[in-house]
């Protein structure tokens, strides 16, 4: 056999054809402990810069030598393992626990504080510093993200209404998960736990009638808390198919500034878009600006089916220069005024790191040409990429002021979720100014307090002013909310107050023969509309167990108990990692994207790093 294959190679040699250089190697990497898929885990091809990393379920494709070689795959928490190819065109691989690795993370935190006053209320920003190997990350870390205060407990009876604005935003997790799979502890004011929360979808039924959503709530125990309860708030979106949505102009604001010139920066920020592109229709129209020292346009306004041109036009893109942040805003804002389409999508979808240094960079002047280009009809949405100097703060808040929403792309397959599998929710907006109130019966809720949506409370008399802007929702979006309750009657250590002297707090009887235990108030504008429209849902004494709750319900209390976790919140009590993937094994459901087992991954991943 030997013999015959020299005397082929020779044959075709001399008669001038070339054999293949390269081919294709797949395949799939799981956990040798359990057999789940483990996303992230890095591919290389030993001796090169060639690699690849797995998918939502593990999966890698890698075009490699004819000749074969090694891939090594390495993973935080993992084992690092490497592979013979030979002949071989599909190579499944399982990685071992390392416990060991973990103690080679050095991690060194420290805080420091900017006050950024504004309207009478104090911000706290955070500028967040460590140590870790440079295979990592940089060594000096100036990354910036918004101080949390985290949520108390208030009574029912003084202050029966809790009001907040929707956020569809998730990259929040995305962000987190990158800094656990670097083996590295998130900074505390990087975890926003709605975002975490929203980042998954959840099984809520479809919306009927006229009505952009459907409401839905399920009351079960608080599982950090068992005396306390858990109420589950969910918004469904309008699903809309790809074919039917309205026809979108659009101008990619790219940063190709020196800090983009990094791998998970502008190279990344490239193939995003090429996902993107392939999903545009002829009736769409793309055009590209960037900015670095200077502002400028690359790609006038061009039909989405001349994909060839537009892919060619990104392709060409470098990295160099300072980041005029303001400077690009303004002309890809005036690019899609001049192409505007009536009764279209009209956006600006911006591309950064966020590290905005020359010109127009304070986030008040930023705040005005954003809100007064979103009164015009062109929306904002911002992807954020990188680390070291990310600035979270800046582009959380332009994407608020934009009536869109904010993304944190890590890799390729978040570039594909978020530009891909939602491509209707992240670029179509179906109702904007959405808020909720909700209005707790003093009879049923002894005290109550809202998970996450700390930037997002807005003052009960905002519900009704139209003037107040809010959260905006995709198409086939979902948004989820969740209240900790303590039952009345129920004593607990979060919640004691003396009795009043001057005041009698006698409940009106209808309020305590109502089963209801609360209201839920929403109001929404349509998208080209300016007055809003109200829905009414009231939530009866429904409880159950946990164990007796839906997939939604467990699924969405176990993201909010790591989250709880990682915060370090005085709310979670003995909560431990190990009960958070208790309960979200069990409701894990279909997950037919892989996006449920990769959380399971990560807070496996991270139990081990918060040991150390």
């Amino acid at each position: 056999m030997k013999t015959i294959y020299i005397f082929l190679l020779i044959l075709f040699s001399s008669l001038g054809f070339n054999l293949p250089q390269q081919r294709t190697i797949t395949g799939k990497v799981t956990s040798a402990d359990d057999g789940t898929a483990l996303p992230g885990v890095s591919v290389l091809l030993k001796g090169t810069s060639k690699g690849t990393s797995t998918d939502r379920v593990g999966k890698y494709t890698l075009i490699v030598p004819a000749s074969g070689g090694t891939l090594v795959f390495s993973f935080i928490g993992y084992q690092t393992k490497e592979i013979r190819m030979g002949t071989r065109n599909i190579l499944n691989v399982q990685l071992g626990a390392d416990v060991q690795s973990l103690d080679e993370v050095v991690v060194r935190g420290s805080v420091s504080q900017k006050r950024d006053r504004r309207e009478g209320n104090a911000k706290v920003q955070s500028s967040y510093s460590y140590h870790v190997p440079p295979a990592i990350s940089p060594e000096v870390n100036t990354e910036e993200y918004e101080g949390i205060e985290e949520n108390i407990f208030h009574g029912a009876m003084k202050k029966p209404l809790s009001t907040f604005s929707i956020d569809v935003d998730a990259a929040s997790y995305s962000n987190v998960r990158r800094f656990i799979n670097n083996g590295e502890h998130p900074p505390k004011d990087a975890v926003r736990i709605e975002e975490m929360i929203n980042y998954f979808d959840y099984d809520y039924r479809e919306p009927q009638g006229q009505d952009p959503f459907h409401v839905y709530a399920e009351i079960s125990e608080a599982p950090w808390n068992m005396k306390h309860k858990l109420i589950h708030i969910g918004l469904q979106g309008k699903k809309i198919s790809v074919q039917n949505l309205p026809a979108s102009n659009l101008v990619f604001l790219i940063d190709v500034s020196g800090s983009m010139n990094q791998s998970n920066k502008l190279p990344l920020v490239i193939k995003s878009f090429q996902l993107l592109v392939d999903q545009l229709r002829q009736q769409d129209h793309v055009a590209i600006v960037v900015y670095a020292g200077a502002a400028g346009t690359v790609l006038e306004p061009t039909a989405g089916n001349e994909k060839k041109k537009i892919l060619s036009a990104l392709d060409k893109l470098q990295a160099g220069g300072s980041t005029a942040g303001g400077a690009g805003l303004r002309a890809a804002y005036d690019l899609a005024l001049d192409h505007f389409k009536t009764n279209g999508n009209n956006r600006v979808v911006l591309a950064t790191d966020g590290d905005f240094n020359v010109g127009e960079s304070s986030k008040d002047a930023m705040e005005d040409l954003i809100e007064s280009k979103r009164k015009e009809g062109i929306f904002l949405t911002v992807l954020g990429y990188g680390m070291g100097n990310y600035k979270d703060a800046k582009m959380e808040l332009l994407a608020d002021k934009g009536n869109g929403n904010y993304a944190y792309i890590d890799n390729l397959s978040e570039a594909r979720k978020v530009l891909v599998n939602e491509f209707g929710g992240t670029l179509f907006t179906i109702a904007k100014d959405v808020k909720l109130q909700v209005e707790f019966n003093p009879a049923k809720v002894q005290a109550y307090r809202l998970i996450g949506y700390e930037n997002r409370k807005l003052n009960d008399e905002d519900f009704n002013n139209d003037r107040k802007d809010a959260g905006d929702l995709g198409a086939g979006h979902t948004v989820t909310a969740l209240y900790e309750v303590i039952p009345v009657g129920v004593k607990s250590e979060f919640y004691s107050i003396d009795d009043l002297k001057y005041q009698t707090e006698n409940l009106p009887t209808s309020s305590t023969k109502n089963a209801e235990w609360l209201t839920i108030k929403l109001r929404y504008k349509k998208p080209d509309e300016g007055k809003s429209q109200l829905i009414v849902r009231t939530v009866g004494d429904q409880q159950a167990k946990v164990s007796q709750s839906s997939n939604d319900f467990r699924w969405a209390a176990s993201v909010a108990g790591f989250g709880l976790l990682l915060r370090e919140s005085e709310f979670i009590g003995d909560y431990t990692y190990d009960e958070v993937l208790r309960l979200a094994e069990g409701a894990k459901g279909d997950d037919m994207q892989g996006y449920r087992s990769e959380f399971l991954n990560m807070v496996r991943s991270y139990r081990l790093i918060a040991k150390h």
